[in-house]
Formats: structure tokens, sequence, C-alpha cells
């Protein structure tokens, strides 16, 4: 079954990839006039040219883009081979911001890695430490989230770079409840604001959640988060989020 990346999740041939775009305007999101199409590109080698010095070769366009909310965009692309192989792209989106202006080009790069196969005779043991910030949000406030994995493994070896590469690719998501005190129901499913939810904008170590407190209660939530990979599941302690 095809895993679904995102574009820094560290992609391999036959992954379903989802290639985002975010559009702000005097920092506010905003929507464009429309998006025509967006051209992948692999950047090959046996292409370079004078007049191609990157070597681009258009792969496909699309022009099935989604939108999901304000000024946020999507594409789905099944890496699916031979039409997709190991190496780096550019995925160019047509966009055009204003009524009658010329559409403008966007670039972005993305990249397909080996398949990361890994034997031991043994089970791995491994373990990885999962901090947030910030950690105090004045009420209604909306901003995401910054989550970082680390491993907690020996450096400088090839299987330290192995469980960086496990903690890209791990599915992550995250719980938030509101602490327990005057007026706070103490059944935790009533207290639940998120229930094991997906942190799906994931940047190699770092995953991003978007949260909004405006309909928040001001006071103490406990938050933490599971890890998946392969048959084990790593859940946290509890941190503390307060909104004030």
């Amino acid at each position: 079954m095809a895993a679904l990346k995102e574009r820094y999740q560290n992609p391999v041939c036959g992954d379903q990839l989802n290639l985002r775009l975010f559009v702000y305007n005097s920092n506010n999101f905003a929507n464009v006039v429309c998006v025509n199409k967006v051209d992948i590109f692999y950047l090959d080698p046996n292409e370079v040219t004078e007049g191609n010095p990157e070597g681009r070769r258009l792969v496909e366009t699309i022009t099935d883009i989604n939108q999901t909310d304000v000024g946020k965009y999507i594409i789905n692309v099944s890496l699916d081979q031979p039409k997709y192989c190991i190496g780096k792209y550019r995925d160019v989106w047509s966009l055009q911001f204003e009524d009658e202006e010329c559409p403008a080009s966007i670039e972005n790069p993305f990249q397909i890695y080996p398949d990361l196969w890994y034997t031991t005779p043994i089970p791995i043991v491994y373990d990885f430490a999962i901090v947030f910030r910030p950690n105090k949000i004045r009420q209604g406030s909306k901003r995401y989230l910054i989550i970082e994995i680390t491993p907690n493994v020996p450096k400088g070896t090839d299987l330290a770079r192995y469980y960086e590469n496990l903690a890209i690719i791990a599915d992550l998501k995250i719980s938030i409840e509101q602490h327990c005190g005057d007026c706070v129901p103490c059944e935790q499913d009533l207290r639940l604001v998120v229930d094991n939810d997906p942190v799906e904008i994931r940047e190699k170590r770092y995953g991003y959640y978007f949260i909004d407190t405006t309909d928040m209660d001001c006071g103490i939530y406990n938050v933490w988060f599971d890890l998946a990979f392969g048959d084990s599941l790593y859940r946290t302690e509890k941190y503390e989020l307060q909104i004030y």
C-alpha cells in the first residue's frame, strides 16, 4: 500500500505525495484569482545543456488543484515508476494573482529518495524525544505549534542517520485536553479539545499543527503526541499548554 507523504518527508517511488502552496498578501492568507496548472520537472543530468543548465525535463502537468482554505492549495502526485525515479524535481505553479495580470510562476523543490531498507538479527530498540513550542498562547490567537522530534540514539553513526529518517516518515498525531479544575468535567472525553489528530504538515524532523484558540477557555491544557512506526507506538508524557 502506497504511503502518503509530505514534500519534506523523504518520499520514495510508489508513494503518494502532497505538494502544498501557501499564498499570503500583507501577512494574511489570500486567494489568488486562479491556479492554472502545476508543471513538474525532473532535473535530469543527461539533459543538461547550455540552454538548460538544470536538465529540466517535463514529467507531467497537473490541473486538478484543490483549495483547502483561504490561500491554501494542494495537489496530490502519484510517484509511480517509470514516470518518477530517484532524483531532484521542481514543481512550478502557474498563478494569476490579480485580474488582467499575466500568470506568475512559483517554483518549489522536492526530492525522491531511495528505499530505506535495514536488517538486524534482533528488534531495533530506539526512542524519540518530542517537544513543542510555544507552550503559552494568548486566547484568540491562531498559530502553528512547532513540534520537534529528536531520536535518542548515539551520534555519528549510520544507525543514528537511520533513526533520523524514521522520525521523518513516522506518523505523528496530537491530542489536547483541558486540565481538570474548577468547572471542568472530570470525564476525559468531555475535556478533549483535539483527539489524536494527524500532524499533516511535516518538514524533516519538524511538524506544524495549526491551533485556533478563539473558542478555547483560558487555563491549562494537557498536550501529548503519538509517534507510530511499524508495530511500535511512542506516546509522550503530558505537557502543559497555557491559554491566557
